[in-house]
């Protein structure tokens, strides 16, 4: 399929290098997609194993094939990363040597119209990672209350024109439901004041709000990153690539919890074994080179923050 092979892992020389692969260890790719960073740990760790979590069935069948060429020490696990702890521990895995999370929307996700993820294309209202559940965007622009809506543009999409935007929605949908990611784009534009649609498509904040609420990507995400940081081993590091300030500021936060010695100690002369940080931040955060946003412009609100841990 062309798309995939359009698709650009973003920051992802950046991502191997910090993971600090040492061949026969086990890692975990919470995040497959089409298989660019698994390809690459794969290359660098054919004496260890990989586990790769997506619960997209056209990425997990594509990137079966594409890791088969590189080796057979990997297995895929078609669940959302937030069973990642639970998954492991079926397969007798209960500690892992390095972990890297690539947040967001694939671009062959957004790229195929039928997905419903993108103001660009006309397709019925979807946005759902995994095609199996039954809740979708057409539940939340049909079904939500106005405070709701309003709620979770503001929360999700730090959109300031929530209270037009959703009054509007719920004012269309009094006589027809909206079906279309088209029709729901159309409704967002006429809301906001003309500036606003010259600067950016203003559909953009509203479209993340509803995807990041029907895959409740930030509880997912703040789950997830907890048992990743239990998960590793001494010496083995967490990789995470955002997209957004809002997962942004959760995993640095989260890595800033791990990191920091607790307040209630941290005048002490002597800080007792079990009020030390148990991770170390590597570096600062890191965002892609001209050369790569010159290649792929969807890297551009890209971000890699790492951590390792210094004590199980």
């Amino acid at each position: 399929m062309g798309v995939m092979k359009m698709h650009k892992s973003v920051l992802l020389n950046e991502s191997i290098e910090m993971l600090n692969i040492k061949n026969g260890g086990v890692y975990v790719d919470a995040t497959l997609g089409f298989g660019g960073h698994s390809s690459e740990i794969l290359k660098r760790n054919e004496k260890g194993m990989l586990f790769c979590f997506d619960q997209d069935e056209m990425a997990v069948n594509y990137s079966k094939d594409r890791l088969s060429e590189i080796g057979n020490n990997f297995e895929i696990i078609k669940s959302n990363f937030v069973n990642m702890k639970s998954e492991l521990m079926k397969r007798g895995i209960t500690k892992v040597d390095g972990i890297l999370f690539d947040l967001g929307v694939s671009s062959v996700q957004l790229d195929v119209a039928d997905r419903g993820f993108s103001f660009h294309n006309d397709a019925k209202l979807d946005m759902r990672m995994d095609t199996s559940s039954d809740f979708s965007a057409y539940n939340v622009v049909n079904e939500y209350s106005l405070d709701k809506l309003i709620d979770i543009f503001y929360r999700y999409g730090e959109e300031k024109y929530s209270v037009p935007i959703a009054k509007n929605i719920v004012k269309y949908r009094e006589n027809k439901k909206i079906e279309t990611t088209l029709e729901l784009a159309e409704i967002i534009k006429s809301s906001v004041p003309m500036k606003v649609r010259r600067e950016s498509h203003p559909a953009r904040k509203v479209f993340q709000a509803i995807r990041i609420e029907v895959n409740k990507e930030l509880d997912v995400l703040s789950s997830a990153l907890e048992q990743a940081i239990d998960l590793l081993n001494v010496g083995g590091r967490l990789c995470v690539i955002t997209f957004h300030s809002l997962e942004d500021r959760l995993v640095k936060t989260t890595f800033k919890k791990y990191s920091e010695v607790d307040k209630m100690v941290a005048g002490l002369p002597f800080i007792p074994e079990e009020y030390q940080p148990i991770l170390k931040i590597v570096g600062k955060s890191i965002v892609p080179s001209k050369e790569e946003l010159e290649v792929n412009n969807r890297a551009r609100s890209s971000r890699l923050r790492v951590c390792e841990k210094i004590k199980g």
